[in-house]
């Protein structure tokens, strides 16, 4: 209770994650989740309704098969997809004013692509570009940079092992010089860090964890890590199965861990108030609220509340202030507290989700396999300020830039904006 008491004391203070987008603007979206990497966005002017034929800028068919969601930096708009059977796997820009293809490059072509599950693509991994380079990642077949003005490939990695079991997920991210990426699979369970110039590794740190099993199957995870600095230290924080640990992000250090059991953890960790909200666990720990603390196994002295209420198993998190806000894949949205973990309320809409939100001008928006797209309020009380529709779902998670939404559904890529503003 005293340290629920103390940190409601400096609520005020709030931290917000740190990524390569840290110094971006509106205008682009580095990475999944965006600058901050936790699905909110400053832009205003958002559109509140959309439809085939209403507040569409323009339309693109992209071919493959890609949850990949869109990354945004100078005008460009870059996703990547894959062949239904995983033997080309592709970058693919788009111009952001027109929706025309500017380059689409063949990257890899494996010769014995894994296993993917249905329900999954080879093309699942957001990539992260900064000025000049993006980087595409699709797990174990490979990861590589691009220069984003002539579509060269700069450097490549296809030797960076693991048996994925369901199909890759884990999206990679920039940190200074950095690009870190994280393999949980079913055989091998490591983070690792590559020289963003060259693609050389700079350091690995294998998973320490005791799983509990011999089944490969439980050690799988699918999260993007999230840079946060808190105590005066920078902090990878790398969800697992059972276990996230936080690293120091320059060396792979492991700083401190938490257990909260589970396995195929997807969502990114938030962090905010100063807390770290991680939802990869299962039963009563599907949500903690941890302070970002201490050294070792911090399970028993950090966790300051935990859940297993509504909460998604693949969707992320949206934290604004003291609320925060989910759905889960069976169409269940909440509010909570995000000091206490009280709900606010709850509220079943229709459909299902797997993409992660986004909050942005006094909304959130969710995101359905079928389509749909609801608007409710960021508040704590629920209103429904609209229900949205395309013709086909989403996997993939929303960008924005400017005033526009850059929607990827499983067959095209959207720019939503307003009209006649």
């Amino acid at each position: 209770m005293r340290l629920l008491l103390c940190l409601c004391a400096v609520w005020c203070l709030v931290a917000l994650p740190l990524s390569a987008g840290e110094r971006s603007t509106t205008q682009n979206w580095p990475e999944f989740r965006g600058p901050r990497g936790d699905g909110t966005t400053e832009a205003v002017g958002l559109p509140l309704r959309w439809s085939e034929t209403e507040n569409v800028v323009w339309k693109t068919p992209l071919h493959g098969r890609g949850w990949s969601s869109p990354v945004i930096w100078d005008g460009q708009v870059w996703v990547t997809t894959g062949t239904e059977d995983g033997r080309k796997l592709s970058a693919v820009c788009v111009e952001a004013d027109s929706g025309r293809i500017l380059h689409d490059i063949v990257v890899f072509e494996p010769a014995e692509p894994q296993y993917c599950h249905p329900t999954n693509s080879y093309a699942s991994p957001t990539p992260a570009i900064e000025a000049g380079r993006i980087y595409v990642h699709f797990g174990a077949h490979g990861t590589a940079c691009l220069d984003t003005g002539t579509g060269r490939i700069v450097w490549t990695r296809d030797d960076l092992q693991c048996n994925h079991f369901r199909g890759p997920g884990s999206s990679p991210i920039l940190e200074g010089d950095l690009l870190v990426a994280q393999f949980d699979g079913f055989d091998q369970q490591y983070v690792i860090a590559l020289d963003k110039h060259t693609g050389r590794t700079v350091w690995k740190a294998d998973r320490d964890i005791d799983y509990g099993t011999d089944n490969g199957d439980m050690k799988k995870a699918y999260a993007t890590p999230t840079i946060i600095e808190s105590g005066g230290r920078r902090q990878l924080i790398s969800p697992s199965a059972v276990a996230t640990i936080a690293y120091d992000p320059a060396t792979g250090k492991e700083l401190w861990r938490v257990r909260h059991g589970g396995m195929n953890a997807a969502a990114r960790p938030l962090f905010g108030g100063g807390l770290v909200y991680i939802a990869a666990g299962e039963g009563n720990r599907s949500l903690i609220a941890v302070q970002p603390g201490g050294s070792g196994d911090v399970s028993d002295s950090h966790i300051v509340w935990q859940t297993g209420n509504s909460v998604p198993k693949r969707p992320s998190q949206g934290l604004l202030g003291e609320l925060l806000f989910m759905m889960n894949d069976s169409g269940v949205a909440s509010c909570l507290d995000a000091r206490t973990g009280e709900v606010v309320w709850r509220e079943r809409l229709a459909g299902e989700y797997w993409a992660s939100p986004l909050a942005g001008d006094g909304r959130i928006y969710f995101f359905s396999q079928d389509g749909r797209t609801p608007v409710v309020a960021a508040d704590r009380e629920f209103r429904l300020l609209a229900e949205n529709r395309l013709d086909t779902g989403f996997n993939a998670s929303p960008a924005v830039a400017g005033r526009a939404l850059y929607l990827r559904t499983f067959t095209h890529l959207y720019r939503i904006e307003q009209r006649g503003d």
